[in-house]
């Protein structure tokens, strides 16, 4: 409450004075536009970069992982450094999507496609390492529980089975979640595209998208769905990937802290890779009107509060190193503060713990150049992080005798540099084709949107504002001369969401119910307007899940039972609790193949063509339209009747579809 005692109001998502067809070319121009000099240039440098790695990553196969700087003592050094950081990179995705989603958090839609995309990118890094590691990289598919000649199965009581069960089912729902947010926009660029080639490939990626208010219904219900799978997951896979160390008995790694302290530093590590790219490209790509400075400042709250969380972990590992009374582990935490690897570590107190301090002050919020440096200096500080993680506890072990220092090789340094060029190659890539910013969401947000605005009638719906009379397309209206070109069905148009919301429910009043409306993103109070029941989708989901978990479990107990019996540490051959991980992640894989595939079924997707695409006006469905269809197989249809209801519920114009 303001001192008046009046309500004070949020600041606006969206910037400036945008309309729904203004918002629309700000941000598919960047795809439709020709490619500016900075994007030609990025691309030249970072793809050189990528080009860089990928020969190193061809001489590293070729000729072996000894010309890495690991030994005998370090066996784990930058390949699992990089591996761990660039899965944390990743997480930013999830959680700005996924858990922001299910808060309730309307400023995450100016950020989720980007951040959805940055994961993808960060995961096939992640990914190049680890299989690079193997030393025999060609039988990388034998961590699969495939078929094989040798009879040889993954140990499924193992975290690294675990790890790549967890890595792979993460890539791919990500893959999933990030297409399936895509294609109401790419139906978007679809509309808009003018010459053959892109329409006709958006128009594939599109699936046919139409807007429908049915489609919405259970795409809305599906992205739920998805959301709430890919919450756990997020915490599962960096809970997993520490797993790879907390369970050894290596001093540094031997802890349970690890799982919640890599969880929070990969959403650290994320939200600040997030923080840097956006930042130049906001202001190159001209979007500050949709990513502003709220947007911007509450980034840097929650990397604030991450930043408490990693300094948190950081005492406790230390205490805990202390109250123990291990000699072991006391002198590890007294070699990483002392050590010959103590500027690494002091590094990443600096940059991790430090650093962030400084979003306590307003200033360093709101000002780019501050909160760029700072993303940056967390970044450097997180990488650190892993390597303290890895090499510290490795170098110097229970041993004096097996002591030895690991110093990086040009290799190491080259695939490193590497890793960054394949990240920002791919990334400058996806700006160019893809919408960087999710316009069907966004949209929702502008004023203009919210269907309760405007003056209301006795119903509480928008009451229709006095337009003139209803413009019919064509003379012929409704007259079935030739059965070759059949009508279809009735198109009217609307000017607002709240109009045509209103507008379904005086249709469905009037006993009509073969009909459907159609807009640019979802509108609120839609599905009761017309009559919808609660979408299906949640019960492909369950099934989904289930045949998941029950293929997971009887796959593990078969295999670990009568295939391949390994005893490992004395554990029982059906370990049940040991089979969770992989269930787990099986399940949400599972759920994600149902969720889709359940949103596409009930929405009868693909279907590439329809009659309504046919409409004079109908491509503004997914850019500024507002429409309304009645089919002309409905018991109800009488052209004189519809034309009286649409024109008394504020149609702007209305023509009659035909063909099949």
């Amino acid at each position: 409450m303001s001192r008046d005692g009046e309500e004070m109001k949020e600041p606006p998502l969206i910037g400036g004075n945008h309309s729904f067809h203004s918002l629309t070319d700000l941000i598919c121009g960047l795809v439709e536009r020709r490619a500016p000099a900075w994007w030609w240039i990025a691309l030249m440098v970072c793809s050189s970069a990528a080009l860089t790695g990928g020969l190193m990553t061809a001489y590293v196969i070729s000729t072996g992982i000894g010309v890495w700087g690991m030994n005998q003592t370090v066996g784990w050094a930058f390949d699992i450094t990089n591996f761990v950081f660039w899965v944390g990179i990743g997480h930013a995705g999830t959680l700005i999507s996924a858990i922001l989603f299910l808060f309730r958090q309307k400023w995450r839609s100016a950020l989720n496609r980007f951040a959805e995309a940055m994961t993808l990118f960060a995961v096939a890094c992640a990914g190049l390492f680890v299989t690079i590691h193997l030393g025999r990289t060609w039988m990388f598919w034998y961590l699969a529980p495939a078929p094989n000649v040798n009879m040889i199965f993954p140990n499924f009581r193992s975290p690294l089975s675990w790890d790549f069960a967890a890595v792979a089912t993460y890539a791919t729902v990500s893959t999933l979640f990030w297409y399936y947010g895509l294609i109401p926009d790419f139906a978007t660029l679809r509309d808009r595209a003018t010459r053959w080639l892109p329409q006709h490939i958006y128009g594939l990626l599109a699936l046919g998208w139409r807007g429908s208010g049915r489609h919405w219904h259970n795409y809305e219900t599906g992205y739920l769905m998805l959301a709430g799978l890919a919450t756990p997951l997020v915490v599962s896979v960096h809970t997993i990937v520490s797993f790879d160390f907390a369970t050894s008995v290596i001093p540094g790694w031997h802890t349970t802290i690890f799982p919640p302290y890599f969880v929070a530093g990969a959403i650290f590590s994320g939200l600040a890779m997030v923080l840097t790219l956006i930042l130049p490209l906001r202001v190159a790509c001209g979007l500050k009107d949709v990513v502003t400075s709220r947007h911007l400042e509450i980034l840097c709250k929650l990397i604030l509060t991450t930043g408490l969380l990693m300094g948190y972990g950081y005492t406790i590992e230390a205490a805990g190193a202390w109250y123990s009374g291990n000699m072991f582990e006391s002198y590890l935490a007294y070699n990483r503060a002392t050590g010959p690897y103590a500027w690494c570590y002091w590094t990443m107190i600096a940059c991790n713990v430090l650093a962030p301090q400084l979003f306590w002050f307003r200033w360093f919020r709101t000002t780019p150049f501050a909160m760029f440096l700072i993303s940056l200096l967390v970044n450097v500080g997180m990488w650190f992080e892993r390597f303290v993680i890895v090499v510290t506890s490795l170098h110097r072990d229970y041993l004096p005798s097996s002591w030895k220092m690991f110093y990086p090789t040009w290799v190491d340094i080259a695939l490193l540099i590497g890793a960054f060029g394949l990240f920002s190659t791919a990334f400058l890539l996806f700006l160019r084709f893809v919408p960087m910013v999710a316009v069907s969401e966004v949209k929702a947000f502008l004023p203009q949107a919210d269907p309760h605005a405007g003056g209301h009638g006795s119903s509480g719906d928008p009451a229709p504002l006095d337009r003139g009379p209803m413009e019919i397309v064509g003379d012929d209206l409704l007259e079935d001369e030739d059965e070759d070109t059949a009508v279809h069905g009735v198109l009217a148009r609307y000017a607002t969401p709240g109009e045509l919301r209103a507008a379904a429910g005086q249709v469905r009043a009037a006993g009509y119910r073969k009909f459907d409306t159609f807009s640019p993103f979802p509108i609120h109070g839609m599905d009761h307007a017309m009559g919808l029941s609660r979408s299906r989708v949640r019960f492909f989901t369950f099934v989904g899940g289930l045949t998941g978990v029950t293929f997971a479990q009887t796959l593990q107990w078969f295999l670990s039972t009568s295939i391949y019996p390994l005893v490992t540490g004395g554990k029982p051959l059906n370990s049940a609790e040991a089979f969770v991980p992989i269930s787990f992640e099986t399940m949400v894989l599972y759920a994600t193949f149902g969720t889709i595939l359940g949103m596409l079924l009930l929405n009868r997707l693909p279907r590439l063509y329809h009659p309504l695409f046919r409409g004079r006006d109908f491509g503004r469905a997914t850019d500024d339209g507002f429409f309304l269809a009645i089919n002309a197989d409905d018991p109800a249809f009488d052209p004189d009747r519809i034309v009286s209801l649409l024109d008394r519920s504020g149609a702007l114009s209305l023509e009659a579809v035909r063909g099949e």
